[in-house]
């Protein structure tokens, strides 16, 4: 599969909202997932300032409206591979009971 390298979007294309964070760490990680896979993606901030709109602000990750339903689907298989959650439930009924320290 012949990928070509991953580059910001032209503003003047139309471009989709894919994926959003309050986390900018997450956001880079998204974006570099997509990257990889060959996506051109633009992280934009959306800041707004807290004194006057608190709550408000985040990042979120833009792509060409063509790349939308690809994105979307790696994001979305990124989210269910095992280890990508961590806050995942961890399975441990085949696990021996504990024994009683007392």
């Amino acid at each position: 599969m012949n990928q070509r390298p991953a580059a910001r979007p032209n503003p003047n294309e139309k471009l989709v909202r894919v994926f959003d964070t309050e986390q900018e760490s997450e956001a880079l990680v998204v974006h570099g997932l997509l990257e990889s896979t060959g996506i051109d993606s633009d992280i934009t901030s959306l800041a707004a300032q807290q004194d006057i709109l608190p709550g408000v602000g985040g990042t979120v990750i833009l792509v060409r409206e063509e790349d939308a339903g690809r994105a979307r689907r790696v994001i979305e298989e990124y989210r269910r591979a095992p280890g990508s959650d961590e806050t995942a439930e961890i399975d441990i009924s085949g696990l021996p009971p504990e024994k009683d320290k007392g």
